[in-house]
């Protein structure tokens, strides 16, 4: 794919949520105006090949509140949404009317939730297949599709927050997997400042605290480890009364003794 300087396809309208609401193409910005319509085309884009009722519409746009003019001013959106399809190479029969409600019978163009979750699949099978530089690759170009938080600009509804929260835990997961194979390529010492910004930003996750303390272990930095080990300890006991987490546990005696532990395999 030939990617053009709007950052879509080249002649091609491309779809964007992984960071604030986008719809582009050669001739420039296409995103309709509004946040209602934005929420709505957000909907049926994370929803495509999927009836996405007027209650539920409804629901996103006014949660329990709607207004007695919910329905017509849905019917409003959706009005604005295809006249805005016309001037793209989906046209305006990509937005389907059914009998509860509308539907995308198929993504209008390319969505960019999409081709990150294509990339993490298969930046996924790259690393179980021992290909690890190659998987770094393929996730740090599929992570650097985000621009900002999922939606960002948009005040999710209850619906819609659902699937914000799903595209970050998706983000984290593709993150996880990057750093396991940059690890896997050696790369500790380098992915040390990064993940001191991760255990900044994701204090109770557990996952990261033990790829901090792997990492220093295995730069040399075997002190620091255990500072590191240390710190996130108190910190699960003060937030959350908890001892750290077997994996943790089995990190921090790498560092004391020196030796890989191996992990059982899960049944």
């Amino acid at each position: 794919m030939q990617v053009g300087e709007s950052g879509g396809v080249a002649g091609m309208t491309t779809y964007h949520v992984l960071g604030p609401l986008a719809v582009r193409d050669g001739g420039g910005d296409r995103t309709p105006r509004g946040p209602k319509i934005g929420k709505v085309l957000a909907l049926l884009l994370l929803r495509a090949g999927e009836v996405v009722s007027v209650r539920t519409l409804a629901e996103e746009l006014w949660d329990e509140r709607p207004p007695r003019t919910a329905v017509t001013t849905i019917r409003t959106h959706v009005y604005h949404l295809r006249k805005a399809l016309e001037a793209t190479d989906a046209g305006a029969d990509a937005l389907r009317t059914e009998p509860t409600g509308y539907r995308f019978a198929r993504l209008p163009g390319p969505l960019d939730a999409e081709e990150f979750v294509k990339a993490t699949d298969q930046g996924n099978a790259l690393l179980r297949r021992g290909q690890a530089a190659d998987a770094a690759t393929l996730l740090r170009s599929a992570l650097s599709v985000w621009r900002g938080s999922a939606l960002a600009g948009i005040d999710p509804g209850p619906v819609l927050s659902l699937h914000v929260e799903h595209l970050e835990e998706l983000r984290v997961r593709a993150l996880e997997l990057r750093i396991e194979a940059d690890m896997a390529c050696g790369r500790h010492r380098q992915l040390v400042p990064e993940l001191r910004g991760l255990v900044a930003a994701h204090p109770l996750n557990e996952w990261f605290h033990a790829r901090l303390i792997d990492a220093l272990h295995r730069s040399g930095r075997r002190s620091d480890a255990l500072r590191a080990y240390g710190a996130v300890r108190g910190l699960l006991d003060r937030e959350l009364g908890l001892e750290p987490s077997p994996e943790l546990q089995r990190v921090q005696q790498e560092v004391l003794t020196g030796r890989r532990i191996a992990v059982a395999a899960a049944v």
